[in-house]
Parts: C-alpha cells; sequence; structure tokens
C-alpha cells in the first residue's frame, strides 16, 4: 500500500497534546512553587483531549490502524473480504454521521442558547464544534482508506 497523508489531522492531535503537556505541566510548576493553580487548566485540557482524540483516530482511521481482530478477515477469500471491508465502514461511517448530526445539533443549540462554560465563562460551542468537524474528517479518512483496502485486495485476488 502506498504511503498514506492525513497531516492536518496529525498536526492538530501533535498540537493538542503539546497543550496538554505545557498547561498540565506549568499549572504542577506554579501549584508547587505559589500553593496555588490556574482555574482554566481542567476546561482547557479537557477539551484538548477530546480534539486530540478525535484527530489522533482520523490519523489511525486513514492507516488503517484501528485496533480490531483481523484474524477472520485475513481468513477469508478476496470476495468476503471485499463485503467485510464494505460493511466495516459502512457502519464506522453510520456510527460517525450519528456523532456529526448530533453534534452538530447540540453545538447549534448552545450557540442560541448563548451557553457559557462553567469554569471560565467561555461560550461552549466552541469546544463542540470540534466534535463533528473532526467527525467529518474520520468519515473522510475512512473512505479514503476503504478505496485504497478494497484496491489492495484486489491486487491481492489478481495474483
Amino acid at each position: 500500500m502506498s504511503n498514506p497523508k492525513s497531516r492536518p489531522e496529525s498536526w492538530i492531535a501533535a498540537i493538542a497534546l503539546s497543550a496538554i503537556c505545557l498547561i498540565s505541566l506549568g499549572n504542577v510548576v506554579v501549584r508547587y512553587t505559589t500553593n496555588a493553580s490556574f482555574a482554566f487548566t481542567e476546561e482547557f485540557s479537557v477539551f484538548l483531549l477530546v480534539v486530540l482524540t478525535f484527530a489522533g483516530a482520523a490519523v489511525a482511521a486513514r492507516q488503517n490502524e484501528h485496533i480490531r481482530i483481523t484474524f477472520i478477515e485475513d481468513k477469508l477469500p478476496w470476495f468476503w473480504r471485499r463485503i467485510l471491508l464494505i460493511a466495516q465502514a459502512f457502519f464506522s461511517i453510520l456510527l460517525l454521521s450519528l456523532i456529526v448530526w448530533y453534534g452538530g445539533l447540540l453545538t447549534y443549540e448552545e450557540y442560541q442558547w448563548e451557553s457559557l462554560s462553567p469554569g471560565l465563562g467561555y461560550p461552549t460551542w466552541i469546544y463542540l464544534i470540534w466534535l463533528p468537524i473532526l467527525s467529518l474528517a474520520m468519515i473522510h479518512r475512512l473512505l479514503q482508506s476503504l478505496i485504497e483496502r478494497l484496491k489492495f485486495a484486489d491486487k491481492g485476488a489478481d495474483q
């Protein structure tokens, strides 16, 4: 297979992880030196962890590295393997589409209601909008991976 690319998601995940590390380190240093802590660390860390999770999942989807049991998949003849690959992608995309839909609705409702986060008072839609956006990125990467895997399965069947 070729070397799949998913650079935007990789950068987003790397930035989120770096920010979590810096925020946490800064909070620990301040807490031990001043006996007080930053108020924003938990709220930002949870938000960045969700971004990291979804961006990393998009990278894993593109590179076909999600955790799964491939014993049956590897033993199937090419025709049934193709059907299994399509079924896997279909159900994954169905689930992610539900996340896009309901995450988008929740984001819109939070925007309409002008809800604010309890810790810092920022609009909650700023945190929530990343859920449908990164779910769409995962759908895109799953489709790319499916096309590549089907081509690879076809090549294996021709040999």
